[in-house]
């Protein structure tokens, strides 16, 4: 193989982007691969494989096939209550969890009504539903002919989900405080309802000092960059080792003491971490519990806890520290659902948040008296929560916010899903493929990783130059970084292999690190992959002892 065609400028330039616009570099050189050997026998490079979105290439059936039957079922409500032609009128609540129970056995052979009968019955039981009251949320829901009401969230989908994050990011061991939930539009949508809110009620201020436990998603690292917010940022690097040359990408003690100081408002994780994908510790938790109970109790913890349940007996941060914490939850990614924008706002009722408000001051509460006052004759009660509601649509159209129903009742379907015994096997299933393809990648790369029972596995991150220094010593580790941009690698990977892959050091982790998603490829792709990345490793091996012969 050759080096990359890319000079060091160049990369140097485009390194300056987020790793998902470099990413878009890396797909155009894989396709100009495919374009020279388009199917050639023989070629390995006829396929790009772009492991480099953590977009799952699975999705959840069941609970989309009982979305599609409740659709018949409401279509059958709505016209019995007026048919014209094509016009219909809105359903009725009254005796309607009959008229259910006569459309399921009316229609057996529907698909996907089996587990829509299981799911309503299990809700109900579990809940202690009014079955008439649930069955019409459903189904009206379902038509989408009224507006969201309550608008941060339908009652019975709340609290479908509420139960649903206490069984699966709190281990089901809630705490004993009531957690309200806020609808979104995916988690991108609750990342950015949470800066713009905290912002506007003056919880956070321009220019304020906030911490980022890193590696990190990168919006989280944009953000706070952005002229609107200009924080000061603190970093919490996962900088531990296991052994030399291989990461643990664990947080070490004194890395988490920095949260200790009062002047961090907020600080932001994602748990299990991307790209690491590693639950967060029970040692770090219980430091993070010990500095909010001592020099910082008004910290402020955003956690997103999108891969939680690809961890076994995961809990989040939120269910430890739950007056501190504003928890994010994304169904995108276990149930193959990115394209349904599923997401959800977490806070408990009795939260850090409400109190910071309620001892701001006076002229403070003036102000945000003057900005929700058009919603309620005592607008300084208004809870965080349901201020994350109205800023979302500019307070202004506060009386049309809200998650479309039909997106609500998919969520709630998810949910109940989970609940069922079919749920929690589709869960072990997607947990084993991405542990079985991080074998693959692995075998394939023949390159270490630390063992920890805490890890999701959806992405991995390798670090080659903590990889070079292990198997060939620290002269070489030194070549790579004399002589290469740390995403040389990356550019060879694209240019002669079609492979893509991300920038570690785009997650403000280690530059020479890369980031690979388990999640969107064909098992034995991985092992192509490792494949490929081994062979890449080998030619800069190569490169070193041709350097010191001549």
């Amino acid at each position: 193989m050759t080096k990359a065609t890319y000079s060091r400028e160049k990369m140097r330039e485009l390194s300056a982007l987020s790793p998902f616009e470099l990413k878009a570099e890396f797909i155009r050189l894989a396709e100009a691969k495919q374009a020279d050997k388009p199917g050639q026998k023989g070629t390995a490079n006829a396929m790009m494989l772009n492991a480099g979105r953590g977009n799952p290439n699975w999705v959840a059936t069941g609970p989309r096939e009982a979305f599609y039957a409740l659709g018949y079922f409401a279509l059958e409500e709505s016209r019995r209550v007026w048919t014209a032609d094509n016009l219909g009128g809105m359903p009725e609540p009254h005796d309607s969890a009959l008229r259910f129970e006569r459309f399921v056995r009316t229609h057996p052979d529907l698909p996907g009504i089996e587990m829509l009968k299981a799911s309503v019955d299990h809700a109900v039981e579990r809940f202690g539903f009014d079955a008439d009251a649930f069955v019409h949320e459903l189904t009206d829901s379902m038509i989408g002919d009224n507006y969201p009401v309550p608008d941060r969230m339908l009652t019975h989908c709340e609290k479908i989900v509420r139960g649903y994050i206490q069984d699966e990011m709190f281990d089901r061991n809630p705490p004993a405080d009531n957690l309200s939930v806020f609808a979104t539009e995916g988690g991108t949508a609750a990342m950015c309802y949470i800066f713009d809110s905290l912002m506007k009620n003056g919880v956070l201020a321009k220019g304020d000092r906030i911490a980022l436990m890193v590696p990190e998603f990168t919006p989280y690292l944009e953000i706070p960059e952005l002229d609107t917010y200009a924080f000061d940022v603190v970093t919490v690097q996962a900088s531990m080792f296991a052994e030399n040359g291989v990461r643990e990408w664990r947080y070490p003690t004194e890395e988490v003491a920095k949260l200790e100081d009062p002047s961090i408002k907020m600080v932001c994780l994602v748990n299990p971490s991307n790209p690491p994908s590693l639950a967060l510790s029970q040692r770090v938790t219980d430091q993070i519990k010990d500095i909010v109970a001592g020099p910082n109790p008004n910290l402020i913890i955003v956690t997103d806890d999108v891969y939680g349940t690809f961890v076994e007996g995961f809990r989040s941060i939120a269910a430890d520290l739950p007056r501190n914490t504003l928890l994010v939850y994304s169904y995108s990614k276990h149930y193959g659902a990115t394209g349904w924008r599923l997401g959800i706002i977490g806070l408990h009722d009795d939260n850090v948040i409400d109190e910071l408000l309620a001892a701001q001051p006076q002229e403070q509460k003036d102000r945000l008296n003057k900005r929700y006052g058009t919603l309620t004759l005592e607008p300084e009660k208004i809870r965080f929560i349901d201020r994350l509601v109205a800023d979302s649509r500019q307070v202004a159209l506060n009386h049309t916010a809200g998650l479309s129903l039909p997106q609500q009742v998919m969520m709630a379907l998810f949910s109940l899903f989970d609940m069922l015994e079919e749920g929690q096997e589709y869960k072990r299933r997607i947990r084993g493929i991405v542990q079985k393809r991080l074998e693959l990648l692995l075998e394939g790369a023949q390159m270490k990783i630390a063992d920890d029972p805490k890890r999701a596995a959806y992405y991995i991150e390798l670090d080659l130059i903590a990889e070079a220094e292990r198997v060939h010593g620290r002269a070489f580790a030194d070549f790579l970084k004399a002589n290469y941009e740390p995403v040389d690698p990356l550019f060879r990977l694209a240019e002669q292999t079609s492979v893509v892959l991300l920038n570690g050091g785009g997650f403000d982790g280690p530059e020479w690190s890369v980031r690979a998603s388990l999640a969107n490829l064909d098992d034995l792709d991985y092992l192509k992959i490792g494949h490929h990345l081994r062979s890449i490793f080998d030619d800069y091996v190569a490169e070193w002892k041709a350097s010191q012969q001549s």
